[in-house]
């Protein structure tokens, strides 16, 4: 009896030691070297496209111009700017950049509702218009570095937090029921928690919806003194979010950041769900949350004192598009009413929930606010129990179908950004530490990787380097 009892001890120590080597997490190695760079720096890079041929196109949205490098990053050609030699192609102030068909790519320019088709050697082929104008600003700047097509050309996108506000159908009413305390006449909108990730033929038109991915949960409060009007936009600055990709054989891969595990969603429409993901999570006390509101108070004053009118604080459509920067400890949230994209983040670590990474090469940003727009956090007891995995845009799909995670860090680590690989059937197969001041941007076909560089005066170079 005593041996059989020790058997089943022995036996249920080694399925617990079996089940802790198979969650263990690959240890961090460094990206391979970088083989080539820009000569120039641009003010932004928002987004590239990696061609067959070697080449790359990239988006500045800062600069307003889509410029292709040959590929070498040695030369440069200009595809669009606001000048008449582009016919004013890049009209607004910002557009998207996204994969089409073959080696050429669409150009979303939400200004003028249209989509540039631009083939492989950077002529513009021909123009669409953008297939839901409710939803163009999703397919343009940050926003739309997750964008891509199914095998039949279907187009997958995350819905725009406007068109969830109009099936809700809300509209201003005098005081009463479910006012806020806003001005008469207006009720703020409760903006959504999550939104659809849809799927829309360019033909036809027809729109049907994939999955659905949480998103920041923003908050607006609407206020009249004398007659004027104050808006105060209450953010959660660490969200805890699902991020999405759209992989090469056009399978939609939703990572849930509630336990961090990814959902697979095929063309077919056939969903398979892997398993957890393991991670360091990190638990945070009341202290902690306290501590991490004040910091983000201090380095928000820091930044609006060193750059009066530089950027906009976090708008609300960057907030609701779920676009953070990469790391916590530069949790700034934009400036204060600038008219361009983005705030202060950059390559270093962007916005927690919608500050300004993308406009100046980083992984995150939204959309600057104007005017007297004002910005506020939620009380410290609303944060979450534990540090979030990832922030909303961290992750990107490279061409064999893995993705790319940029993760939060939960202890301190010297170096840049730290990237967990997640294979196409869900499990974590490497992590992998990018150089100081860069991002990943995207990956080749080859399997070069394209890296973003911030310098110290704010200027972005593109880098190529390769895997190992």
């Amino acid at each position: 009896m005593r041996m059989g009892s020790t058997f089943l001890a022995l036996a249920a120590i080694a399925a617990v030691s079996t089940q802790g080597a198979a969650q263990q997490r690959p240890a961090i190695r460094a990206l391979g070297p970088v083989v080539a760079k820009t000569a120039d720096g641009l003010p932004s890079i928002a987004g590239i496209r990696p061609l067959p041929s070697g080449g790359v196109l990239v988006n500045d949205i800062s600069g307003r111009k889509l410029v292709l490098y040959d590929a070498n990053l040695a030369s440069s050609v200009l595809v669009a700017d606001t000048t008449s030699a582009t016919a004013s192609a890049y009209a607004g102030p910002t557009g998207g950049l996204i994969p089409f068909r073959a080696d050429s790519s669409l150009f979303v320019d939400p200004s003028s509702m249209s989509m540039l088709i631009v083939d492989g050697s950077g002529k513009i082929a021909r123009v669409m218009s953008v297939p839901r104008t409710q939803d163009a600003v999703m397919l343009a700047g940050p926003l739309s570095t997750s964008v891509g097509f199914d095998p039949a050309g279907r187009l997958i996108y995350r819905e725009s937090p406007f068109g969830a506000l109009a099936r809700q159908r809300q509209v201003a009413r005098p005081g009463g029921a479910g006012s806020t305390g806003g001005p008469a006449g207006f009720t703020p909108p409760e903006f959504p928690d999550s939104l659809p990730i849809i799927r829309i033929d360019l033909a036809t038109r027809k729109v049907d919806t994939l999955a659905y991915g949480r998103i920041p949960k923003v908050k607006l409060d609407v206020q009249q003194d004398e007659g004027r009007f104050s808006i105060t936009t209450q953010i959660n600055p660490l969200p805890t979010v699902d991020d999405f990709a759209v992989l090469p054989d056009g399978t939609l891969a939703m990572i849930r950041g509630s336990d961090y595990h990814v959902d697979y969603y095929a063309p077919d429409g056939t969903k398979t769900s892997a398993p957890k993901i393991p991670f360091d999570w990190q638990r945070l006390t009341d202290d902690d949350k306290v501590a991490f509101i004040d910091s983000l108070k201090v380095a928000r004053a820091r930044a609006d004192s060193a750059n009066p009118g530089d950027g906009g604080r976090a708008g609300v459509l960057g907030a609701l598009g779920g676009v953070g920067g990469g790391t916590p400890n530069i949790a700034i949230v934009g400036g204060n009413g600038g008219p361009r994209a983005g705030g202060n983040g950059g390559a270093r670590g962007g916005g927690a929930a919608g500050g300004g990474g993308a406009a100046r090469g980083g992984n995150g940003g939204g959309f600057g606010g104007r005017g007297g727009a004002r910005v506020t956090f939620v009380a410290p007891s609303d944060l979450p129990d534990y540090k979030p995995a990832f922030f909303a845009g961290s992750t990107k799909a490279d061409a064999q179908g893995n993705l790319w995670v940029r993760t939060i860090p939960t202890k301190k680590i010297d170096g840049g950004p730290v990237y967990d690989v997640i294979d196409r059937k869900g499990t974590l197969v490497d992590r992998v530490q990018v150089p100081a001041n860069t991002s990943i941007a995207g990956f080749a076909p080859d399997g070069t990787v394209y890296l973003t560089f911030q310098d110290s005066s704010n200027k972005v170079y593109l880098e190529k380097a390769k895997l190992r």
